[in-house]
């Protein structure tokens, strides 16, 4: 009998797509040898093993890994990469690339979607492995109990060392995030913010989040007259650096089994040059 014939054998309803993967994978061993051919002769005394799928490589193209247990993940995204899915793009997406990463391991897991960045922005967010670590994420979203720190270099020099942005937000026709002074319509959002740098004709400012609100932040910066550097959709006036310099540098919560877990992502390099 043929080798790929033995393994359908032993796998019934399995194709013979997964037994030519398999063999390429080297996972079948005969007589404790690995195999790669299914047109082997094998007797019907040989011993025949299909060995464990190797964990999946995490998706190191796309993001980078800061912290995986059984019930978070938290990965580090690049400016450019949707969070979830749209009608436009459904491929390639942070959340896509991390799912099918997680399924393949053992148990099959599954990823859940706890908060989402601006594709624009970069750095921190977490995803749930279990219906109840998502639960008990969003619900410290919702109540306000998540640290979320930012970093951005935005035009002109701030002069304030500190303060509160606080308007309420709505959407216009084209989606773009803007305040209003109508006390009925949209959301009140707050950011606080500090001077951590000065420079010639920008600043860099670190924004701590009071509300969860899309796009907050562009909004906050562009209402003070200080819009990101990068951000012509939101009234920046140049980019330097082909992407917004907008950065989640800081994440922190209560974690699911307990106690505080924090996690740090230095601002990008390139942002010095700004």
């Amino acid at each position: 009998m043929l080798l790929r014939e033995r393994l359908l054998a032993m796998h019934p309803g399995t194709s013979r797509g997964a037994v030519k993967r398999w063999l390429e994978a080297s996972r079948v061993r005969v007589n404790d040898r690995i195999v790669r051919r299914g047109d082997v002769v094998v007797a019907e005394a040989d011993r025949v093993q299909l060995t464990a799928a190797p964990p999946p490589p995490f998706p190191s193209a796309l993001l980078r890994l800061v912290h995986e247990d059984s019930e978070i993940l938290v990965a580090d995204k690049p400016p450019g990469l949707l969070t979830i899915a749209t009608e436009r793009e459904r491929e390639r997406t942070a959340y896509r690339a991390l799912a099918e990463y997680v399924a393949g391991q053992p148990g099959r897991a599954r990823l859940f979607i706890v908060h989402r960045l601006d594709r624009e922005t970069s750095g921190l967010i977490v995803f749930a492995k279990s219906p109840e670590a998502k639960r008990l994420l969003q619900k410290q979203f919702a109540g306000r109990a998540v640290d979320r720190v930012y970093v951005a270099v935005v035009e002109g020099l701030v002069r304030q060392a500190s303060g509160i942005l606080r308007h309420r937000l709505t959407e216009d026709r084209t989606l773009r995030v803007q305040p209003t002074r109508n006390p009925r319509a949209g959301r009140e959002a707050t950011t606080v913010y500090r001077v951590l740098e000065r420079r010639r004709d920008s600043t860099v400012l670190e924004l701590s989040l009071g509300t969860g609100r899309r796009g907050q932040i562009r909004a906050h910066l562009t209402a003070l007259g200080h819009p990101i550097v990068g951000d012509l959709r939101y009234g920046g006036r140049r980019d330097p650096l082909r992407r917004i310099c907008l950065h989640a540098t800081r994440l922190a919560f209560t974690h699911p089994r307990g106690g505080r877990a924090a996690f740090q992502s230095p601002a990008p390099f390139a942002f010095r040059r700004v």
